[in-house]
């Protein structure tokens, strides 16, 4: 049985987020979730913020630990997506990807770490994605904020570990969300073609590899990039 925990889930409120919530919730933590508009599942948390406003996450913060006590688990799942060509890309289109998918983690994670020192414990599981290592035309921003989640993870692991705070990456691939949802059956259809099992995963697949990091289980585990994506990207 793993010890129960509290956890904030960032962009909590659909998609992988939301089944991680809901998947940390099913086994027993008290969960709160972040969201700039919706709710989390029930039995959740839901609290205000925007990952790119570092006064918004504190209070955020405050209302978590008033409520649920001090953050124990993070898990920085908050992004953005604003795919288009090199060329065609404004420099706005790729800092504000930046700034949700990257800074928004690093700012998270900067307030929890406070709870985190003073209780010498703490697991902070950042959410990548095949195509930080894999690259993928069009999503320059995308791929560079994914990718710098993990020398994020394996720098807070040099930092951090002694205190018994691991981080690590959970890269997720193809996943049946509203995203994927939207593309055609020829697109489907193709997409599948390049993934080796064949198919797409569930949210919950991804959110109970991040259950398992968290957990009792995975203490010995850190800095590690953990892909999620039918062997897509084959450990790029």
């Amino acid at each position: 049985m793993t010890t129960s925990r509290t956890v904030l889930v960032t962009g909590g409120n659909r998609g992988i987020g939301y089944a991680i919530a809901t998947e940390f919730l099913a086994q027993g933590h008290r969960v709160a979730v972040t969201a700039r508009s919706g709710e989390g599942p029930a039995g959740s948390l839901t609290v205000r913020a925007d990952v790119t406003d570092a006064e918004s996450i504190d209070r955020a913060f405050t209302e978590i630990e008033a409520e649920l006590g001090p953050v124990e688990v993070v898990v920085a799942n908050a992004g953005i997506t604003r795919d288009t060509l090199l060329l065609r890309m404004s420099e706005d289109e790729f800092t504000s990807v930046i700034d949700t998918n990257l800074t928004g983690a690093f700012r998270v994670i900067k307030r929890a770490s406070k709870g985190m020192l003073k209780a010498k414990f703490g697991r902070i599981v950042l959410i990548s994605s095949v195509v930080g290592l894999f690259g993928s035309a069009g999503q320059v921003n995308y791929s560079s904020s994914k990718a710098g989640l993990v020398g994020m993870a394996r720098s807070l692991t040099r930092e951090l570990g002694a205190r018994n705070i691991t981080t690590n990456v959970v890269a997720p691939g193809f996943i049946e969300t509203d995203m994927t949802d939207e593309l055609s059956e020829t697109q489907q259809a193709e997409y599948k073609k390049s993934i080796p099992l064949g198919r797409y995963a569930s949210p919950t697949e991804v959110a109970r590899v991040v259950t398992w990091l968290a957990g009792d289980d995975a203490s010995y585990i850190s800095g590690a990039v953990i892909p999620v994506d039918g062997g897509l990207g084959m450990g790029h």
